[in-house]
């Protein structure tokens, strides 16, 4: 039995002796099939591979970029967050060896993964079982589960304290059980935001944008829109990071607010005419 990984968007399904016959992640129209046809490897062959490593820098006091080099499925970052003796894993990526294990344990280890959404379930298993961590995605999102765990723990409403002053917020979005995390402490008390990209820092890295599809450009509906900026008025941030190493250092929520009346005043035809 092995645990198959789809190669396009980099998530491990459920033991099987064969390679499933499909990814429901990227057959569903937020996400894509790639050109070339369904592709599958495994863990265990990416390591023997020696194709790939887990490189682990420091973003700001207490808070560590994740990534897998050479980019490896979708290519987004996971960070750890490291607070009062806690560690969180916010999202995740595909590729984990021993080498990666050893430095995240000289780190302190994990506490807690928390995931944004189903695009970045990746191998959560492999790393929620290694740290002996419990994994939290929203009851949500229960569907999008590919391989099950004793480790899942699906959480339920718009908020979850996983220890103090780090918070999971439910703001739905991309996916209904769209998850983004508030670090109250980060940046000198100020607050971070990881958003992995149910909220996305665009290439004018003073703006952000909210999308159903990323890769297929279908826009999400004004009114969600308005909502999910109504939520994050809310929230104790200056500075945001997304799934794509881009950051926004200050000022992030105003950032956020003149971002959502640009997307709301394009979609209704304000904004511009062409």
């Amino acid at each position: 039995m092995k645990n198959f990984i789809c190669e396009t968007c980099g998530v491990q399904y459920e033991g099987s002796v064969h390679e499933p016959a499909s990814c429901m992640i990227c057959e569903e129209e937020r996400q894509y099939v790639s050109s070339k046809g369904q592709s599958w490897t495994t863990l265990e062959a990416m390591v023997e591979s020696g194709n790939y490593k887990t490189e682990v820098s420091v973003e700001e006091e207490n808070l560590y970029r994740v990534q897998t080099s050479p980019s490896f499925g979708i290519g987004q970052t996971a960070y750890l967050v490291k607070e009062n003796g806690y560690n969180v894993l916010w999202d995740c990526v595909s590729y984990i060896d021993e080498d990666t294990i050893k430095e995240i344990r000289q780190l302190g280890g994990i506490d807690a993964i928390a995931l944004s959404h189903p695009h970045y379930y990746s191998t959560q298993v492999e790393w929620a079982e290694t740290f002996d961590a419990p994994l939290y995605i929203h009851e949500d999102d229960k569907m999008w589960v590919t391989r099950t765990s004793d480790k899942i723990v699906f959480w339920s409403g718009d908020k979850l304290e996983l220890s103090e002053g780090i918070i999971l917020q439910r703001i739905g979005g991309h996916f209904k059980g769209g998850t983004i995390l508030e670090w109250k402490q980060g940046s000198h008390l100020q607050g971070v935001l990881l958003c992995g990209d149910i909220v996305r820092i665009v290439a004018d890295r003073e703006w952000v944008s909210f999308m159903y599809s990323y890769p297929n450009f279908i826009p999400l509906p004004s009114a969600t829109v308005e909502r999910i900026a109504h939520r994050m008025k809310e929230l104790t941030f200056t500075r945001i990071y997304d799934a794509f190493n881009r950051v926004i250092k200050e000022d992030a929520g105003e950032a956020v607010q003149r971002s959502a009346k640009r997307y709301v005043d394009a979609l209704n035809g304000v904004l511009f005419h062409t």
